[in-house]
């Protein structure tokens, strides 16, 4: 790519001016005053005065403010560091001891949000966050957000609002059309993989465990978990919450490069049959925590049917991936799945918490969860979420990926796609150019894994490593993450917000290199 193979003398000119302008301070966030004693004192009559709650002229300019602000910061986040400088507890020393009794003018609230608060935040949306799966949102779930509060529903029941049950299903069909899945699937939005998961763990153990929602798990039948070394932690904590226990989950051996090895779990299901444990799920990953590796679905779930094993497929990282067109071979075999999630705030744009759950059959789900008590009995013939997850009160979550969908269109969210995974391949290829760094596992979709490698000494190999992360991130421009690969110590960069620019890399790479450099422990031993 012509910006990754840019002139370095050129960026570093462009930096110079950068950090000149940052010293003089002409392109530091404008500064919120703070209202004056009269000012103030109006707006706590205007708001003493509405009964509780603001009046409509007060509401607005609030969120003219509100909306100032946001807008001031999106333009301007890439000027903040992307680590806040602080320590445990310095927030919460800025902050009062005790809630005020009287109201407060909203003005004096932001400032304070904006002097106190935001310089304690991680800033997800910068342009420089590379760290575990970026979360930055899109203006319109920003806009969405804020409809969501403003009509405070509970989509509990279809009849407690309609249009927010309805909505949500429509937004998590647009999803199971844009990724390419059959018509047999059907779902709803949780707040995270790890409860969608969980929740798919109900179901399944409900299925294999004969009668454990009304009689518990004492007495019954053992139950076994299949998933990789390499998946997410959810699945064992899921296993935990459910009363399985962690010594129920088989963590299966993976292949060079971190996929599942099917005939692995072919014998870890066969020996446990032959030991009385009746197997409950198999959780494949497509696009693993560490490596973003994909299992391979299609045999996993040739095993699973087999034996009569419920599949679930995690794909709350890459699943949106499958809308690019070169990708979606990636995930040939998660159709034949009982269940699936995918985190439209992670790669897609949404903000926070949106994570969709699509499964091919409701009824485990409801006869693992569903209890209706007398006061919420309805005789409408329609799904009732409440049915299908363990939550009662649920947030309108579908609207913000409805308009996410609306306002950017399937087209473009495959594009940022396509090119944070060109990104990542061409930044990986300039990371091992010289010879310092090494990949630590196979580029995939808009993930790599890389080392400073000292052959011969893992310790000063490790030593090295975690230096340079510390140096880069401390630099306040680039936040990467580190995993443990084959018991080495490993950095991992992740492309995935949709602020991120070809230039940014550029950026991390020079400081990777110049820290390795700067730091190197010479010759091992």
């Amino acid at each position: 790519m012509a910006s990754i193979s840019s002139s370095i003398a050129t960026r570093r000119s462009a930096n110079r001016s950068h950090n000149d302008s940052r010293e003089s301070g002409a392109c530091m966030p404008d500064h919120i005053d703070r209202p004056s004693p009269e000012a103030a004192a109006a707006a706590e009559a205007a708001q003493a005065a509405s009964a509780g709650d603001w009046s409509g002229e007060t509401l607005r300019e609030s969120l003219a403010r509100a909306a100032d602000w946001t807008v001031n910061y999106r333009k301007r986040v890439e000027e903040r560091p992307v680590l806040p400088d602080v320590a445990p507890g310095d927030v919460r020393r800025a902050l009062a001891k005790a809630p005020p009794r009287a109201p407060e003018p909203f003005e004096r609230v932001l400032a304070d949000f904006d002097q106190h608060i935001v310089s304690g935040l991680t800033h997800w949306n910068h342009p420089g966050f590379l760290a575990y799966f970026s979360s930055s949102t899109r203006g319109p779930s920003i806009a969405a957000e804020l409809l969501v509060a403003a009509v405070g529903v509970n989509a509990m029941l279809w009849r407690t609002s309609p249009a927010a049950t309805e909505v949500e299903r429509t937004a998590v069909d647009w999803l199971r059309q844009a990724v390419g899945l059959p018509e047999t699937f059907t779902g709803l939005i949780f707040d995270t993989a790890s409860t969608a998961t969980f929740t798919a763990l109900l179901a399944a153990r409900e299925r294999a465990g004969d009668g454990v929602r009304d009689d518990g798990l004492p007495g019954g039948p053992a139950l076994a978990v299949y998933t990789s070394e390499q998946s997410h932690s959810s699945v064992e904590k899921s296993a935990i919450a459910a009363g399985l226990g962690r010594a129920s989950v088989r963590r299966i051996e993976t292949d060079d490069a971190f996929r599942m090895r099917p005939d692995a779990l072919k014998a870890a299901i066969g020996e446990d049959i032959e030991n009385g444990i009746r197997p409950a799920m198999a959780c494949a990953t497509s696009g693993t925590t560490s490596t973003a590796s994909v299992d391979p679905v299609a045999e996993v779930a040739a095993i699973a049917r087999r034996h009569g094993v419920w599949l679930h497929v995690d794909a709350a990282y890459a699943g949106p991936a499958a809308m690019v067109s070169q990708q979606r071979p990636l995930f040939r075999g998660w159709e034949a799945a009982d269940s699936i999630v995918l985190n439209p705030h992670k790669w897609m744009g949404t903000s926070l918490d949106c994570s969709v759950l699509l499964y091919r059959d409701a009824d485990p789900f409801r006869a693992s969860l569903a209890l209706t008590p007398t006061y919420l009995e309805s005789e409408d013939d329609e799904t009732n979420l409440m049915d299908i997850g363990l939550a009662l009160g649920r947030r309108f979550r579908g609207l913000k990926l409805w308009v996410l969908f609306r306002c950017v269109g399937t087209d473009d969210l495959a594009e940022t796609m396509r090119r944070h995974i060109a990104m990542a391949e061409a930044a990986a290829a300039r990371l091992v150019e010289g010879g310092v760094f090494e990949l630590a596992a196979p580029v995939s979709f808009s993930t790599v894994c890389f080392r400073a490698a000292r052959e011969g000494d893992v310790a000063g190999e490790e030593r090295w490593n975690r230096d340079i992360l510390a140096r880069v991130n401390a630099g306040g421009r680039s936040f990467l993450s580190h995993t443990e690969l084959d018991g080495r110590y490993t950095v991992r960069l992740s492309v995935g917000s949709v602020h991120t620019e070809e230039r940014h890399l550029d950026e991390v790479i020079e400081a990777l290199h110049r820290a390795a450099a700067d730091l190197s422990p010479g010759e091992p031993g």
